[in-house]
């Protein structure tokens, strides 16, 4: 386990979790900001797991974590660092099922994240890359204490750069 809130608990995901891993590349509403194509099929997501899930907690002791809700028994989205070469950063990613939003759980999630990261991981650093037009995003950002730094370009699309000290 990573961390644990009152309603959730943050872990690595394994591979029982590759179905939500596929919900949650496949479900248009929570690609909308996201600049990727829509799994189509279970053997991806399975591929995401192995090839790159599994390969940064092997090479870098990190990655997206999995984020269970406890009261409903189920996996419902993930938070957590990924390393980015492009911007030679580390990135606090997070992403939820609609279902989800607007309850709080970005927040609670992220701020439990962060926590973490320096004792844990050495990470003294954080970014967020919001794409333009991601109000929720955004929100849970400064929520968090990151703060808009610059404007970007990432994989061809403007986004918002938020940066945090830990």
């Amino acid at each position: 386990m990573i961390a644990e809130t009152d309603r959730l608990i943050i872990r690595p995901f394994n591979e029982n979790d590759v179905e939500a891993i596929f919900k949650m590349n496949s479900t248009l509403e929570m690609l909308t900001y996201i600049p990727q194509e829509p799994l189509t099929d279970i053997s991806q997501a399975k591929a995401v797991f192995n090839n790159l899930i599994q390969k940064e907690y092997s090479s870098r002791g990190f990655a997206r974590f999995a984020v269970y809700h406890k009261q409903d028994d189920k996996v419902i989205g993930f938070c957590g660092p990924k390393y980015l070469p492009e911007f030679d950063k580390v990135e606090l990613g997070y992403r939820y099922f609609p279902e989800y939003w607007g309850k709080g759980i970005g927040t609670e999630a992220a701020h439990a994240v962060i926590e973490v990261l320096k004792p844990m991981f050495d990470i003294d650093q954080v970014i967020a890359l919001i794409l333009h037009g991601n109000v929720g995003s955004e929100a849970v950002a400064k929520r968090v204490g990151m703060c808009l730094v610059e404007e970007d370009v990432y994989q061809g699309h403007k986004v918002h750069v938020y940066h945090r000290d830990l």
